[in-house]
């Protein structure tokens, strides 16, 4: 069960119109400032839904509501006043408990993590809260971020919307359930290997990983440049508000761009026609793609050629030993930089697979990671070269459907026992911190949603947004 500190039960009953604004930011926002709804009626309706499900799917780690319930009357004050803070005024927002916010722990899915209040906000929290948005709850994810499924030591078993037997995918998993479910319309995510796109892929919601450093993020992540913080949401138009206020600058990043971010809603229905698109349904070594899967991935490429796109078949031209190593190399130093500050007498209390990452990267040396550097600037530059030939690259988000919950690997032993084996197509753009979105597209047989990603060039974010729109809009996908 998460933390609740300080509850205060709302006076009065949700009111049905706070579920009939339109479904989306701009329509919800519309409707603050007509003065049909009210922030706080949006809010007792968030947690009523939030409570008829926690106990089955489990999304939240840690709430506040009497200081929700303050920010939600704070903002209806102001869209009273007629002096609202901006376009997410209101918005009921969640934040993935590896972020820090002033005055809640941050355990990261650890029992280890530490009960204590944390004393500033991250860049992304401080910018959504300058920004008028609500902070529902922090959600849940895997012990440190370690893995893309939804399970922890601390919090027990995030469970997909879709089918609660299994996984919403991870880190990001209980915003995934969050977004799926319309509890809220902006979720904050991070993505270290794919912890964004897997589980946006499995959950059948939007999702983009920015390019490296267009979100700041203070402390910095023990995973270094693989760690991006970004947008979930239901559409790619509520992400594009989103986008806006976490790309703030900061300048407690060092690494970040810290310059004004575009306005991402700007030119977002421009569409593709023109652009020069590769679909590589294996990245050139891929093995284990769904057959649905890949049937439904192909024929969102061609989706893009009837919308006057340019979409030829053809590879990116990396090694995927080459990715797979590199990235195994620089995650595993991270988990071995977090697990040598923890007590090693605790190590029982840990998920077993994240100590034993930890273990292998307190092997690495020096030279080891500088050799992961190298193979990751050789990746980034078959990219570069890829993308003077195509504006966008396509691929599958993930080979397979949601597995089982509970496990790191699907039951069947088809990709051994690591969860990597089966996230291919994610971590390789990690490595070079290149904007990649993952878009909803369909559902398999048995009702598990489909992503397609799209991987633009470096600081290109508004290509991939723009693109990730206009598949939206030609796919129409409806979730739950």
């Amino acid at each position: 069960m998460p933390d609740r500190t300080s509850e205060a039960p709302p006076a009065g009953q949700g009111s049905g119109k706070a579920r009939d604004h339109g479904g989306d930011v701009a329509t919800l926002v519309a409707a603050y400032r007509r003065k049909t709804l009210s922030p706080v009626e949006v809010l007792v309706d968030a947690y009523q839904r939030l409570d008829a499900i926690s106990a089955t799917l489990n999304p939240v780690s840690h709430e506040d509501r009497a200081a929700a319930f303050d920010q939600a009357r704070a903002s209806e004050a102001r869209w009273m006043r007629g002096e609202a803070h901006g376009a997410i005024d209101g918005v009921v927002t969640s934040v993935k408990s590896n972020v820090m916010k002033n005055g809640w722990p941050m355990r990261r899915g650890s029992k280890l993590g530490g009960d204590a209040p944390m004393s500033f906000d991250s860049p992304a929290v401080g910018s959504l809260e300058r920004a008028g948005a609500v902070i529902l709850c922090q959600t849940t994810m895997p012990e440190f971020g370690w893995k893309g499924v939804g399970d922890s030591p601390l919090t027990g078993i995030t469970r997909n919307p879709h089918d609660p037997s299994r996984t919403t995918g991870g880190s990001s998993a209980g915003a995934a359930v969050l977004a799926a479910l319309g509890i809220g319309h902006l979720h904050l995510g991070t993505d270290g290997l794919g912890s964004v796109r897997i589980p946006c892929s499995f959950s059948g919601i939007f999702g983009i990983k920015p390019s490296f450093g267009r979100v700041p993020a203070y402390p910095a992540s023990p995973f270094g440049i693989l760690a991006h913080l970004g947008p979930m949401a239901r559409t790619v138009s509520d992400a594009a508000h989103m986008l806006n206020v976490l790309a703030q600058p900061d300048d407690r990043d060092m690494l970040a761009w810290n310059s004004l971010p575009p306005d991402f809603r700007i030119g977002l229905g421009d569409g593709v026609a023109g652009l020069r698109v590769g679909w590589s349904p294996r990245l050139g070594h891929v093995q284990g793609l769904d057959p649905e899967v890949e049937a439904l991935c192909a024929a969102a490429a061609r989706l893009f050629e009837q919308l006057g796109a340019h979409v030829e078949q053809a590879d990116p031209g990396f090694s995927g030993a080459d990715a797979r190593g590199a990235a195994d190399m620089m995650w595993q130093a991270g988990a071995g930089a977090l697990l040598k500050g923890l007590p090693e007498a605790r190590r029982t209390e840990q998920d077993q697979g994240f100590v034993a990452a930890g273990v292998a990267g307190l092997r690495h040396g020096a030279t080891d990671l500088l050799a992961a550097f190298q193979t990751r600037a050789a990746i980034a530059e078959a990219m570069r070269r890829y993308h003077e030939r195509f504006d966008l690259l396509l691929t599958p988000t993930m080979p397979i459907p949601a597995i089982e919950a509970g496990r790191d690997a699907p039951a069947d032993g088809s990709f051994g026992s690591d969860w990597m084996n089966w996230s291919p197509y994610t971590y390789p753009f990690n490595l070079t911190g290149q904007p990649a979105a993952s878009v909803p597209i369909g559902k398999t047989m048995a009702g598990l949603p489909v992503g397609l990603q799209i991987v633009g060039p470096a600081r290109k974010d508004h290509l991939v947004m723009r693109a990730a729109r206009a598949l939206e809009s030609a796919a129409g996908y409806r979730g739950l």
